[in-house]
């Protein structure tokens, strides 16, 4: 017999007349929730893997373009230049991350860009906190390999190196 139990509609809010054209703040606190749910998501999955259980990453790819886009784009941008859509919600904007060679005198900082993903060296930016989390705990939790996490951050660091703007 099919369940004839209706859901009551749910009536939008009005925006108020302060919010900015760009999205208000419901909006904003939409986007952030999202995300977190996200981050929050993706720990709890890590954390219920005990001994003998295998826990994935959220994503299965060892390639840097692939960990880019879904670990770093949604705040950098697809092109890497600090315009992803959850930038404008950040209280630190996102950095142009094409420009690091550019920042570094004209070379690119390799082994220091992999430790800032890892976790291991701090950004005074902001990189590390909440709203630009470090992913070297994440992308080492394979119970298999605890190496393939390197190999994540050192492939994600070199495509970054191949990025970089002239």
């Amino acid at each position: 017999m099919p369940n004839t139990t209706e859901i009551p509609a749910i009536e939008p809010i009005p925006a108020a007349q302060n919010d900015p054209p760009h999205g208000g703040w419901r909006e904003k606190w939409v986007a952030l929730l999202a995300l977190l749910a996200v981050t929050v998501a993706g720990a709890a999955l890590l954390e219920a893997g005990g001994p003998g259980t295998e826990v994935q990453p959220l994503i299965v790819s060892i390639r840097g373009d692939k960990l880019y886009r879904a670990y770093c784009a949604s705040c950098h941008g697809e092109a890497a230049k600090g315009d992803g859509p959850m930038a404008r919600w950040l209280k630190v904007p996102p950095a142009d991350l094409t420009r690091i060679a550019a920042r570094n005198g004209g070379k690119f900082p390799l082994e220091r860009v992999g430790r800032i993903v890892s976790g291991e060296e701090a950004l005074p930016s902001g990189h590390g906190t909440r709203s630009m989390p470090v992913w070297g705990p994440v992308f080492s939790q394979v119970t298999r390999d605890q190496d393939l996490g390197r190999v994540r951050i050192d492939n994600l660091a070199r495509y970054l190196r191949d990025i970089q703007s002239q």
